[in-house]
C-alpha cells in the first residue's frame, strides 16, 4: 500500500503559482505534447529541403524569392506568410563556409598536381569561388528560412 503526499500548506506566503492571476501580456507554457505535435506537422528534413530548391516551406509550390535574396512576403500558391524570417547573415556565413572548405583543398591539389602559371590559378578559382557563392547564397537561404518555418521560430505560427 502506498501512502499519498502529506497535504501542501496553505498559507499565503507558499501559494501554488498556478493559482495566482496571469499578469497581463505574458502567457502560459505549451502543453508537453504541443512541442511534438509542431514538429510533426513541419517537418524539417522536408522544409529543409524545399529551401533548397527555393520553393515555399509549407507547400513546395510557391517560389520562396521574388529576386535573388528577396524572400516574398507570402507564397503566391498556399498564402503561407513569409515575411517572418529572420535569415541575417547565416547563409553568408555558410557559404564562406563550404566555399572555403572546398575550394582551398581543390587549390592546394591542383598547385601541387599542375603547377599552372599563378595568374592562371587565381583566374581559375577565383572565378570558381563566385560562381560556387553565387550558386548556393540563395539555396542556403532558403534552408535557413525552412529551418525557422518548420520549428516556428521568429513569428512562424
Amino acid at each position: 500500500m502506498t501512502a499519498s503526499p502529506p497535504p501542501r500548506p496553505t498559507d499565503t506566503a507558499t501559494a501554488d503559482l498556478h493559482d495566482l492571476p496571469q499578469q497581463e501580456g505574458t502567457e502560459e507554457a505549451p502543453q508537453a505534447g504541443a512541442h511534438r505535435r509542431s514538429q510533426a506537422d513541419r517537418p524539417t528534413r522536408q522544409a529543409i529541403w524545399r529551401g533548397w530548391r527555393r520553393k515555399c516551406p509549407s507547400c513546395g509550390a510557391g517560389a520562396l524569392f521574388s529576386g535573388y535574396l528577396k524572400v516574398r512576403n507570402t507564397c503566391a500558391v498556399c498564402r503561407e506568410e513569409l515575411h517572418h524570417h529572420r535569415a541575417d547573415d547565416g547563409p553568408a556565413y555558410l557559404t564562406i563556409l563550404i566555399v572555403g572548405h572546398v575550394m582551398a583543398p581543390a587549390l592546394l591539389y591542383a598547385f601541387v598536381r599542375w603547377r599552372p602559371e599563378p595568374l592562371v590559378l587565381f583566374t581559375i578559382f577565383a572565378v570558381g569561388c563566385v560562381a560556387l557563392s553565387l550558386y548556393l547564397l540563395p539555396r542556403l537561404k532558403g534552408v535557413v528560412v525552412g529551418i525557422q518555418w518548420s520549428r516556428r521560430m521568429h513569428g512562424f505560427a
